[in-house]
């Protein structure tokens, strides 16, 4: 028995690595390519069977999913999502739940399949789109913000849904009095959770967490306790381990550290999140006969969820450019589609064809909403010459200028009393600096942008903008950690400052291009930012 499991993880691991490897040149989704690695493993070749093992490995993917969503919904991020997010998030949410429900009963579903892949519909992928953003450069951009604005108000309405749906399962019969006393039962004790949690996360983790973030190692140990705690206060509750996951992230969203949790627990994410897609491709019946429903519900993502973005956001005075682009990144369901539509199987509520027609749906929206994003400019051009979208109205295209990317920074690695003074004295001539140390006292009551992390992690550095970087100064005196910036500056262009804190390390850091030392042991601090001002790396005063 171990050694099948062992085996089935396994090739699960090889087909996942193998598609995802040839999908990266046709620029589809990764999990469009994990459920066709299931389709191929499952329904084509029959080598895998799902096991009680393989199901518990997904359910620590979900888990791991939502506690990665919580911990992305700080209340000061949910302050800032604006007007446009909230009222196109839950128009859009209001319009297609009844929207779909409507399609599903004239396609024939029962009352409760109905319910399910009309709440199944309506959420967009957070995933997808914000990588594939990324990917074409538009995060930052005025259409870019407002999608992920919008997916923080779906991803609210998430934990509301799966309450609903705790609410819901768990009768023997199902009675209206039933419904009522279950769903008044799932959001009281979501309710105390939430309340639990929030008073915890101001009077009892920021003093221990705070101990905890001097180690980078055991900060992420504590998460995940404090993650698998919730639940477990969850299902005493008779609550889902997904409302349990996404309340604890929510918790930790209100510390200063949460930032360095999401890049560390976003990995460990990725490969359960894997696994729950592989084997949701598996577990799929390609041979029901049910394509004909799947393609209408794809159209009805596809054409519809835009058409209520482009006629919502055009009423609130933007361009129909924005509108167009804002509209097309929601052309797809969520992998929240897919956890909703398992929990519903596993509550007995649904049946599992109901699952597969939701997978059969996110295989035709994920893949052809991520053509239409990426090439969501020439979409446009062709729509906008047609005159097709003069329709919907919306202002003259410059009323709505592109939000500009925020100034080149300077990077400082390191905040010891070096460090420190550099941010500061940059800070004062005017440059926008970005501090990092892995010790969040650190970073306290400085005058500039401060990040958690390791620097030898590839997101922290993504997340400091490295690439558009003006100038690396690294402070440290680790030489490996030094050398390793120095290589990573190197590749991408940007010029680097390194601290040569052992006058034997230098023919290694000029070896490595490295343009500029901090040599203290021979220069002045002020002399060196004399140099650095003179080459034009900072402002002069």
């Amino acid at each position: 028995m171990e050694q099948g499991f062992i085996g089935s993880l396994g090739l699960i691991i090889i087909a996942g690595a193998a598609f995802a490897l040839l999908g990266r040149f046709a620029k589809v989704p990764t999990i469009v390519l994990y459920i066709f690695a299931g389709l191929f493993l499952g329904p084509v070749t029959g080598l895998v069977d799902v096991t009680d093992a393989l199901h518990l490995i997904a359910e620590i993917g979900i888990a791991l999913l939502l506690f990665l969503v919580g911990l992305e919904l700080s209340f000061s991020r949910i302050r800032d999502v604006g007007k446009v997010a909230v009222a196109a998030g839950l128009g859009q949410v209001v319009f297609t739940a009844v929207g779909g429900l409507a399609v599903c009963w004239l396609l024939g579903f029962g009352w409760m399949e109905s319910v399910f892949l009309a709440i199944a519909l309506t959420f967009s992928s957070t995933v997808v789109v914000v990588k594939l953003l990324d990917q074409k450069g538009d995060l930052n951009s005025l259409y870019g913000r407002i999608a992920v604005g919008i997916f923080l108000v779906q991803d609210i309405v998430v934990i509301f849904a799966l309450t609903l749906l705790a609410g819901l399962g768990g009768g023997e019969e199902v009675t209206v009095a039933s419904v009522f006393h279950g769903i008044g039962f799932a959001f009281g004790g979501m309710c105390l959770l939430l309340v639990g949690v929030l008073v915890a996360s101001r009077y009892l983790l920021p003093k221990p967490f705070a101990w905890a973030a001097r180690s980078p190692q055991m900060l992420f140990i504590w998460s995940l306790c404090w993650c698998f705690l919730v639940v477990l206060g969850a299902e005493v509750l008779n609550l889902s381990l997904e409302i349990g996951a996404f309340l604890a992230g929510i918790s930790l969203a209100q510390l200063p550290y949460s930032g360095d949790l999401q890049r560390r627990i976003h990995p460990l994410m990725n490969f359960f999140i894997a696994i729950f897609f592989v084997t949701l491709g598996i577990q799929m019946d390609l041979g029901g006969g049910d394509w004909g429903r799947a393609i209408m519900l794809s159209l009805f993502v596809l054409i519809g969820n835009p058409l209520i973005f482009m006629f919502i956001i055009t009423r609130m005075k933007y361009s129909q450019r924005t509108a167009f682009q804002t509209s097309v990144t929601v052309a797809q369901i969520s992998e929240f589609s897919f956890i909703f539509a398992a929990m519903g199987v596993t509550t007995g509520l649904i049946g599992s064809d109901i699952l597969s027609l939701v997978a059969l749906v996110g295989l035709v929206t994920i893949s052809v909403s991520a053509y239409m994003i990426l090439y969501s400019d020439p979409l446009y051009r062709f729509m906008n010459r047609w005159g097709i979208l003069r329709i919907f109205g919306g202002v003259e295209e410059e009323a709505t200028p592109e939000l500009p990317l925020g100034e080149a920074p300077v990077i400082i690695v390191g905040m010891n009393a070096m460090g420190r003074q550099l941010a500061r004295r940059l800070c004062a001539v005017g440059e926008r600096v970005i501090a990092i140390d892995t010790d969040p006292h650190k970073l306290k009551e400085l005058p500039c942008e401060t990040m958690l992390g390791d620097v030898e992690s590839s997101a922290v550095l993504e997340a400091a903008e490295l690439p558009r970087a003006r100038l690396l100064i690294s402070a440290l005196q680790i030489e490996d950690t030094n050398n390793f910036l120095a290589h990573r500056c190197k590749s991408m262009g940007v010029p680097a400052c390194i601290h040569a804190f052992d006058l034997g390390l230098i023919p290694d850091l000029l070896d490595l291009d490295v343009q500029y030392l901090l040599t203290p042991k021979v220069d002045a601090l002020r002399q060196q930012l004399r140099e650095l001002e003179n080459a034009g790396l900072i402002q002069g005063k």
